[in-house]
């Protein structure tokens, strides 16, 4: 569905990305990791649109592309759902749910929103991901942070999303609100959509993940398909590999 092929990105001196190749199939969990600083924010700002890769190529369904905005990036299917959810905390989910995209009727200055309709479409759209809020009218700042996640994630599929770009969504959530949110994911994956899951975590990786790519500095250090990997192996490089190792030997000599 989506394929990076050598993709880099600097800014002024500072070398973000180097020689990116990442592929995202239909119906599969990609999961990019990494500490601070290893290159995930660039990753998610070029495959959203929201900034040009400097070199390399970006493929959507074969063609090449060139992602200039969030807009574009959505209208060929790609949809990011940022940690901080862009969301109004005091307006009701269905209003959220449309937020920026709102079914309207009339001619300016009458315009008005189809509010029957959104409400509608919001309630169902969230029943047919399994996510079942008390009424559809309360402000969406009264949900728990994994319940506001699962309802970002309906709305990108709703708004015709068949890849998903998911930065960090279980970094600022408990155990029990992060395990709703990876049932969504997983939940996307079965309705064909691919994922990209960015995150820090590697055992919440590990969960869902079909794939796993491992950037460091802007590098790639571990590509390769879940049959190949253990939740070991990913703990180790996001702890340091042989930086760690070398530590450890460091500190026991002392």
């Amino acid at each position: 569905m989506i394929e990076l092929v050598g993709v880099g990105k600097s800014y002024g001196p500072v070398r973000a990305l180097r020689d990116i190749d990442l592929t995202v199939n239909a119906g599969e969990v990609t999961c990019v990791l990494g500490d601070n600083g290893a290159g995930k924010s660039t990753l998610i700002k070029i495959m959203s649109g929201l900034h040009p890769q400097d070199t390399g190529i970006i493929r959507v369904d074969g063609r090449p592309v060139l992602l200039g905005s969030p807009r574009q990036a959505l209208e060929l299917g790609i949809a990011t759902v940022y940690q901080d959810l862009a969301v109004v905390p005091l307006m009701p989910v269905w209003r959220n749910f449309f937020l920026g995209s709102e079914p309207t009727t009339g001619r300016f200055p009458l315009r008005r929103l189809r509010i029957r309709e959104m409400r509608r479409i919001a309630d169902e759209s969230l029943r047919a991901m399994g996510i079942t809020v008390a009424d559809i009218d309360q402000p969406i700042g009264t949900l728990s942070g994994g319940q506001r996640q699962s309802v970002a994630i309906a709305r990108a599929v709703h708004l015709g999303a068949r890849a998903l770009i998911l930065d960090e969504p279980t970094a600022a959530l408990g155990v029990r609100q992060s395990a709703v949110v990876l049932r969504y994911v997983a939940a996307a994956r079965e309705r064909g959509l691919g994922v990209v899951f960015i995150t820090h975590n590697p055992h919440h990786a590990h969960l869902v993940g079909d794939r796993f790519v491992v950037l460091k500095l802007g590098e790639t250090v571990l590509d390769r398909r879940r049959g190949d990997v253990t939740l070991d192996d990913l703990t180790t490089q996001m702890a340091g590999g042989a930086e760690l190792d070398q530590l450890a030997r460091e500190i026991r000599k002392d």
